[in-house]
């Protein structure tokens, strides 16, 4: 079933207009600042090489909206 554009709902984000940060999204973003690279758990999702980001394409999968 496709859906109709009425049922699709639009959102804009305005980095300017951002609600503040919690006191707990605050710690925990120290915490992730402070914790060095080699704390990273890559086991799900191991780091790409070089090898991959030299033959990348920026916008590859990537399908405009018409307007």
């Amino acid at each position: 079933m496709k859906k109709k554009d009425a049922d699709t709902v639009r959102f804009q984000l305005v980095p300017a207009d951002l609600p503040p940060l919690t006191e707990t999204q605050r710690v925990e973003l120290d915490a992730l600042q402070a914790m060095p690279d080699s704390d990273i758990n890559y086991s799900y999702a191991p780091a790409l090489s070089d090898v991959f980001w030299q033959s990348a394409q920026r916008g590859r999968f990537c399908k405009p909206i018409k307007q």
